[in-house]
């Protein structure tokens, strides 16, 4: 796609959200056409009022004194609907700019996770945030400047006509060079501004990892090289951000250039329309006005369009990740679980993150209700994969995953979500209080049961040590919980839920071994009679597991109980004895 063809469809999509608030456009679009008549007619009062001026004895200083109030009344009113003008225009920029960023955030909670794994969080908040800010100024500017100028321009023209035909054949005559001048930057300031976006992204997403992870950086004296980085990134940014910045600000002083032409074509055509008796000196006067008046919107035109370059650069970007495609909607008919008891099943299951990079096949899989099925394997061998599918946080690309007998793909999400209780190993906790945190999936609960479940967790204690109690204020992530503190109240929001199905990824792998112990205990009252997956690499947790899945390369090579599969010698014994070697 074209440029040209590019810019205009995401200019398009713009007039789509601005078109939402017509109405008040409307109103901006009539108070900058008032606006611009009261200014225009201005110059007219102080061209008659130089004319009452005869020649230095003989000056009509009550009619200029008439004519001083009246200019001094259109003044202010002027002033009034250009503030009200500016108002409806921020009051619009804001709201549509809402609206984009509330699309986003929408979307974003819709993506399919695989877009999520492929695209850094840095450069994802740059667009909803930065890329956003910079389209808002953009539009702004473009409200606050480009309709007064067209108006301006033509209001002008008119004003000029009714004066003297023939100078403002002078002035529309040199128009053009200020067009092509400015059509001539425009067009390649677009693709710098882009650069300049993409770049800034990229920065944002090393900054967010580096900040992120800066324990881990320091860890390793990873600074310097992290430095290095940044600073390569920088340079880039300083050399697109120039080029974008020279070309742009050359639009300015070139169509000022073509202004002092048109000015200096009208004061030489007038002066000599004066001296024939063609025009007064008031009136001379009052169409010198009209060409500074007409000159100056190309000037500001000119920047509206090298901001509005910026702003639709920046708005490609976000309206890309507004169209990415959604997580396949659920059918129509999709059916609502009711009634779990927990029976799940896997027939015959492929799935690859890459088409040309297999990974499980023909996976099958029968679970009885209120079963505990543990997975076990080394790195890569798809135990977080299989949780990912039983989720449908990806969708199989062959066979099919089955909970009560129906394809989960024909399920509602929401309704299969809700019948599953996870706990990862990457714990996530959001800002807000202890409390907040707990009832996150069960906001109604009581506030014996929010105690209740972390009691039965044995996340009461510590936290009934916190300076509010249960109404602790943590920051983002847990801010200074520590990292098993943060996993017994991820725990806790499951136990409170009790949903029938449940998933334990490494859940305790961030836990103390004697407050492991005391945590197996509860998962084990909360299994009771629940189908829960352990994923684990700690062999000592799963011993109690009904049935343990071994798995490699994406299939299961045993499966059996924990004394089954020593007696079997084979891949789990290996793995057994290598964690209890002395």
């Amino acid at each position: 796609m074209s440029k040209s063809r590019s810019q205009m469809k995401t200019l398009k999509k713009v007039l789509q959200y601005i078109g939402t608030y017509r109405f008040w456009m409307l109103a901006s679009i009539v108070l900058a056409a008032v606006t611009v008549v009261l200014t225009l007619y201005i110059p007219i009062l102080v061209g008659r009022a130089i004319d009452f001026i005869v020649d230095w004895k003989n000056v009509d200083f009550d009619n200029i004194l008439k004519l001083l109030i009246e200019i001094g009344i259109l003044a202010v009113t002027t002033a009034i609907l250009q503030w009200l003008m500016n108002t409806i225009n921020n009051k619009v920029t804001y709201q549509v700019v809402r609206d984009v960023r509330n699309q986003a955030f929408t979307r974003i909670q819709k993506l399919p996770l695989k877009y999520l794994d492929e695209h850094s969080y840095g450069e994802i908040v740059s667009r909803v945030i930065a890329d956003v800010d910079q389209f808002a100024d953009g539009l702004l500017m473009g409200f606050t400047q480009l309709f007064t100028g067209v108006v301006t321009i033509i209001g002008t023209l008119i004003f000029m006509l009714t004066i003297h035909p023939g100078i403002t054949l002078v002035v529309v005559g040199l128009t053009p060079i200020s067009l092509f001048v400015a059509r001539f930057i425009a067009k390649r300031t677009y693709d710098m501004f882009r650069l300049q976006s993409e770049t800034r992204a990229e920065q944002t997403a090393l900054i967010d990892e580096m900040v992120g992870n800066q324990k881990i950086v320091q860890a390793f004296s990873h600074e310097d090289e992290a430095l290095e980085q940044f600073d390569e990134i920088n340079d880039r940014l300083q050399s697109c951000s120039l080029r974008a910045t020279f070309f742009s600000s050359l639009t300015n002083p070139c169509t000022r250039f073509v202004n002092s032409l048109v000015y200096a074509g009208v004061a030489l055509t007038g002066a000599l329309s004066v001296i024939s008796g063609g025009i007064s000196v008031g009136g001379l006067s009052c169409f010198l006005s009209y060409a500074n008046q007409y000159t100056k919107p190309f000037n500001e035109i000119s920047g509206v369009i090298t901001e509005l370059q910026n702003a639709l650069a920046c708005a490609a970007r976000i309206f890309e990740l507004i169209e990415e495609d959604m997580e396949i909607p659920d059918d129509a008919d999709a059916v609502i679980l009711e009634q779990v008891e927990g029976k799940v099943t896997l027939k015959d299951v492929d799935f690859s993150y890459l088409p040309e990079q297999k990974l499980i096949e023909h996976l099958n899989l029968d679970v009885k209700p209120g079963e505990t099925i543990a997975i076990v394997g080394p790195t890569g061998c798809g135990k977080t994969t299989l949780i990912n599918l039983l989720m449908r946080f990806y969708d199989v690309n062959a066979g099919a995953v089955c909970v009560e007998d129906q394809d989960i793909r024909h399920v509602t999400r929401d309704s299969l979500r809700l019948n599953y209780g996870m706990v990862l190993q990457d714990t996530w906790l959001k800002a807000g209080t202890i409390r907040e945190n707990i009832c996150m999936g069960r906001p109604d609960a009581t506030e014996e049961e929010m105690i209740a479940a972390a009691k039965a967790c044995h996340a009461h204690g510590f936290i009934k040590r916190l300076s509010n109690g249960y109404d602790t204020v943590i920051g983002e992530d847990g801010g200074s919980l520590s990292q098993g503190q943060k996993q017994l109240i991820s725990i806790a929001r499951v136990m409170l839920c009790q949903p029938p199905m449940l998933i334990l990824d490494e859940a305790t792998s961030s836990i103390d071994t004697r407050t492991e112990i005391k945590i197996q205990d509860a998962f084990a009252k909360l299994m009771k009679g629940r189908t829960s997956f352990i994923v684990a690499h700690r062999l000592s947790t799963i011993q109690n597991a009904d049935r343990i899945l071994v798995m490699k390369d994406g299939t299961i090579i045993e499966q059996g109980n924990h004394e089954e599969l020593l007696e079997q010698k084979g891949f789990y014994y290996n793995l057994y004895n290598s964690q209890f070697a002395h």
